[in-house]
This record gives structure tokens, C-alpha cells and sequence, in this order.
């Protein structure tokens, strides 16, 4: 098990992570999520041990993790991270980067494990290709299967499908997890991505300025938004006052929602003028206007511009 506690960190003078803790036990998936800044990637790097800490303390299980201080090659061995340069060697092959590591004593072992992890990635026919050669996202891809290489205990992940094609962006995302969740290995994703966050994690921690602010199950942050911010990370999101969407209400408190939480109703309370329609393909965003204040919801067909239409919250939806 992971464990984080208290852990404060900065550079020079400004604070980038102030006092996180977390646990993860094994085969468990974490996603953190926040706005560029807030020390997603710094985090991931302090507990692979690219970064000494001075406040606070980190375990697996009963083993203190101390850091690049006290080990002379940075990072422990039981612990893989994955970074956004991908760090390949350029002037081997796609097979050799993925097996580096791997003993050669064992010449078919090593052979079965490196063609497995090519196949879990899409790239069995790539096997003989420099990565020089590659794309982007395959380079991303090649990364990926070198950091499973030697079955880590916990796998750090920072950004990992960036640079990858929607259409094998999703494939590779299901068999990635279903593999990690198999093998019992501990993930932690550093992310922007809603379908990291909500789709595959058991937990996800809410980071803004080097700060929790939640760290709860992703549908539960989802559904229930500590405040806008929260529910931003997960789209377009609107902050209205309660007097005009709730009936009978005076309050002038705050109330978020999502834009699929506003329908077009005679009898809604919330009356906007239309701005824009965006084509989402299953539907249509449509931004709009209430008291110089946007508003956002969705809609099963484009509307004119400068139409008044009523809505109505769901907040069930």
C-alpha cells in the first residue's frame, strides 16, 4: 500500500504541493485532476522520487520512501512512471526500448513478455521500428509498454494518452486498466481527461494550487460538485442563483450545474436569450445570455440566435 502523509513541497520559495496525504492499496486506480499548476505532475515525481522532500512523509507498506537523497539512482524499482517525454532511446528499436530491462538469460521469456506488451498496445507490427519513425502517440504508446516491462507494483501516469487518436485512444484506455486491475497493479494518472477521471478511477483527488479539495468516488465528485471549480474539470458548467431556476425562492445562493441539468420548458423559471448552437453529435450546446451572465444547456436541435427561451433545472438528470 501507498501511503502519503503530510507531504508539503515547493521550489525556492513558492509552495507547489501543500500538506497531501493520500493512500492506494493494490490493484487500486487514482486519478488526479486540476487546472495546469496545480501540482499533478510535481506530485507524481515526488512519489516516484525524482524529488526530495523535506516535509512530510511517504510508505509503501512499512518501507519509508526517502528519495533522490538517499538513493544514488533516483526512483524506486517497484515503481514505474511514465512522464510526458516518453524518455525512449531513439536509435533502437520498438522491441529493444520495450525489453531494455528485461534479463536476457531468459531469451523466450523475454521475447513472450515484450510481443504481450506490444499486442496490449497496438503495436505488434511495429516490433522492428525505430521510434524515430513513429508518431506521437505511437512513441506514447511504446512508452507505455516499457514502463509495464518489468510487472511494477505501482504505475505513475502522467498525461498517458495526450498525444493518441480518439479511435485507439479508447480501446487502448479499456485494455490498459482491465490489465492493471488483472495483474493487481496500483495506478495513479495525472490528468485532464473526464473518461480518466470518471470512467476508470476508483478514486480521484481534486488538486488547485498545490491543495486537496476533494478526494472522493469520481461519481459522487461528479453528481455532487464541492463547488464550480470542482465541476468545471468535468466540462461546461453554469453558477446560478437559486431565486432564478428554484420556484418560490428569494435565496441568492449559488447553485452549479451541468448544461444537460437545464431544459427547455414553457414552465421554467429561467429565462435566457440565445447566443450561439454548437454541434455536439448527439445533441446540441447551446451557450445563451442571463443578465450579461452565460448560461449553458443542452438541446436536441440548433435555435436561433436572440430566441428567449425558458428553462427548467433537473438536478436528477
Amino acid at each position: 500500500m501507498l501511503k502519503v502523509h503530510n507531504v508539503t513541497f515547493q521550489y525556492d520559495t513558492k509552495v507547489v504541493l501543500n500538506n497531501i496525504s493520500l493512500e492506494l492499496h493494490p490493484g487500486e486506480h487514482l486519478s488526479i485532476i486540476g487546472e495546469s499548476g496545480s501540482g499533478k505532475s510535481t506530485l507524481l515525481k515526488i512519489i516516484y522520487g525524482l524529488h526530495h522532500v523535506e516535509k512530510g512523509k511517504l510508505f509503501w507498506g512499512k518501507k519509508r520512501l526517502l528519495g533522490p537523497n538517499y538513493n544514488l539512482v533516483p526512483g524506486e524499482d517497484f515503481i514505474k512512471y511514465l512522464a510526458q517525454d516518453y524518455d525512449l532511446m531513439p536509435y533502437i528499436t520498438v522491441e529493444e526500448n520495450v525489453g531494455k530491462y528485461l534479463s536476457n538469460f531468459y531469451p523466450r521469456k523475454k521475447q513472450k513478455r515484450i510481443a504481450e506488451l506490444l499486442n496490449l498496445v497496438g503495436l505488434t507490427a511495429y516490433a522492428k521500428t525505430k521510434p524515430t519513425d513513429l508518431s506521437g502517440g505511437q512513441q506514447q504508446r511504446v512508452a507505455i509498454a516499457k514502463a509495464l516491462a518489468q510487472q511494477p507494483k505501482l504505475l505513475l501516469l502522467d498525461e498517458p494518452f495526450s498525444n493518441i487518436d480518439n479511435f485507439k485512444k479508447n480501446s487502448l484506455r479499456r485494455e490498459l486498466f482491465s490489465y492493471l486491475k488483472s495483474q493487481r497493479i496500483s495506478c495513479i494518472t495525472a490528468t485532464h481527461d473526464n473518461m480518466d477521471s470518471l470512467a476508470y478511477a476508483d478514486k480521484t483527488m481534486v488538486l488547485r494550487e498545490g491543495k486537496i479539495i476533494c478526494f472522493d468516488d469520481p461519481k459522487r465528485l461528479y453528481k455532487n460538485p464541492k463547488n464550480k471549480y470542482v465541476a468545471s474539470l468535468f466540462g461546461e458548467v453554469n453558477e446560478i442563483l437559486e431565486k432564478h431556476i428554484v420556484p418560490y425562492s428569494s435565496s441568492n445562493k449559488k447553485i452549479v450545474c451541468y448544461p444537460h441539468q437545464l431544459q427547455q420548458s414553457k414552465t421554467g423559471y429561467l429565462v435566457v436569450k440565445v447566443k450561439n448552437s454548437y454541434f455536439q453529435g448527439s445533441h446540441y450546446l447551446i451557450e445563451s445570455v442571463l443578465h450579461s451572465k452565460t448560461v449553458f444547456f443542452n438541446h436536441h436541435e440548433a435555435i436561433q440566435e436572440g430566441q428567449q427561451v425558458s428553462l427548467k433545472a433537473n438536478f436528477n438528470a
